[in-house]
């Protein structure tokens, strides 16, 4: 009884008072929180400024003001455009926290699907989800990507096809070219997730409540999801965090290369325009997006660990 009480992992009070103990971790939490307030506040503002058919703050140009150096009247200065770099570095945080948020829901979802079903069903679904995720990490995850996101903002797509990528792209408020980084960055990324899902779950499955579900007459699909998956959340969670700032990495590199978000303030468009003027000493507007990329990132690997080491210390080991 004592083993499989030390195995489980903690609850979630526990969790909490572990994770603020840790001053880099709650000052990373609180730095999420902040990036998650602006994202929402974003989304809701340029919601509200397509109903009224108004123009975003954040493309409002001035080409009085082009080229202005960071002033207390624009913090990080502003574009050729003349508009504010500080507002377009805020409100691209709608498309980072959007991007990780959709791609890592599809990668947790496929990973913890296959990797349940693999570990505790064995046989050949095993050997099928086996040779999938080997396939999968053998493949460059960047340049399937780049591929999909070509293939679908340049319309090689056929009619339905591309109608259900509009009508969805529609539906999430974003462009299609964005849907497929979505769908991209989702579908390559489940694989190491899965892995370690299905090692969890062949361990699980020998467990003495497992097998007196068995014992008892209860169904496969009631185990795994009253069982198995409860004890597989931590997994999740830590692997959601971690995987949240790679896909914002990705949307950043597929942007800065004119194949994700267009209409949208995006910290990869930014830079790519940037780039063009840093010999002329315009350095602000990549400084500001990499900036707060920068942040958003280190914030999310801080949290990740931490989350790891407070849900379950044998991760960390």
């Amino acid at each position: 009884m004592s083993e499989e009480t030390i195995s489980q992992p903690r609850p979630f009070p526990d969790t909490v008072r572990r994770l603020c103990a840790k001053k880099f971790a709650l000052a990373s939490l609180i730095l999420c929180l902040l990036y998650l307030g602006a994202a929402i506040f974003a989304e809701i503002y340029t919601g509200y400024c397509e109903a009224k058919e108004i123009e975003p703050v954040y493309q409002v140009q001035n080409h009085a003001e082009r080229f202005q150096a960071p002033s207390w009247k624009h913090p990080l200065g502003t574009d050729y455009l003349g508009r504010d770099v500080l507002l377009r570095a805020v409100f691209a945080a709608k498309t980072a926290v959007k991007v990780g948020i959709i791609a890592s829901v599809i990668s947790a979802a496929v990973g913890v699907f296959l990797g349940i079903c693999a570990g505790y069903f064995g046989g050949w679904i095993d050997d099928v989800v086996e040779w999938l995720y080997s396939t999968f990490a053998s493949m460059p995850s960047l340049l399937f990507i780049l591929a999909f996101a070509l293939l679908v903002s340049k319309g090689f797509l056929f009619g339905p096809l591309e109608k259900a990528f509009a009508a969805t792209a529609h539906l999430l408020r974003t462009e299609p070219g964005m849907l497929a980084v979505y769908l991209g960055i989702g579908l390559t990324g489940w694989v190491s997730l899965c892995r370690v899902v299905r090692a969890e779950t062949m361990r699980l499955r020998e467990r003495q409540y497992v097998l007196a579900a068995k014992a008892l007459g209860q169904t496969s699909f009631r185990i795994l999801f009253r069982h198995i998956l409860p004890n597989l959340m931590h997994l999740v969670i830590v692997y959601f965090t971690m995987r949240f700032a790679f896909a914002i990495m990705t949307e950043v590199i597929v942007s800065y290369l004119g194949l994700g978000v267009q209409f949208e303030p995006s910290w990869g468009v930014m830079i790519a325009d940037g780039q063009e003027r840093l010999w002329r000493g315009i350095w602000w507007e990549v400084g500001g997006a990499t900036l707060f990329m920068f942040i958003l990132v280190l914030a999310l690997n801080i949290l990740g660990d931490s989350l790891r080491d407070a849900l379950d210390p044998r991760l960390s080991e």
